[in-house]
């Protein structure tokens, strides 16, 4: 059965996320990337060691509801399976699989309606040159 093996990212939403993304580099040091900010922890190179920033539009529909502010992206194993469980167990599953060069992604709903992202990462895609890349 597939699990969730680790957070892959948090994303908020901003009035201005392009100022925040801004505010992330000149405060913080962290790097940029076209989805916010994406950082290792203690330097470590493994894809696994990597956490996603994300910054969303104060308006962006991406979290579901409205008044859903942050949203948890769970990095999962399985993603397939993991699904067929959820339905199961009588979890919301708000979309279909959407599949990119970077991984596998659908959105479900915790029991209090709080929208969650799970990603199956593709690690290869996090190999040094395309980190380099988002740099």
């Amino acid at each position: 059965m597939g699990r969730a093996i680790g957070i892959g990212g948090i994303f908020f939403k901003f009035k201005d996320e392009k100022a925040m993304i801004t505010w992330y580099k000149e405060a913080l040091g962290l790097n940029p990337n076209d989805y916010g900010v994406l950082f290792s922890f203690n330097g470590n190179s493994d894809p696994r060691a990597y956490l996603q920033l994300g910054v969303f539009p104060e308006t962006s529909d991406y979290f579901g509801m409205e008044s859903q502010r942050a949203m948890i992206n769970f990095r999962v194993e399985g993603i397939e399976s993991l699904l067929v469980h959820l339905q199961t167990i009588g979890t919301v599953i708000c979309d279909d699989i959407e599949t990119y060069e970077y991984g596998k992604f659908v959105h479900i709903l915790d029991p209090e309606g709080n929208r969650i992202e799970l990603w199956e990462p593709v690690d290869s895609s996090f190999d040094k040159e395309n980190i380099q890349e988002m740099r």
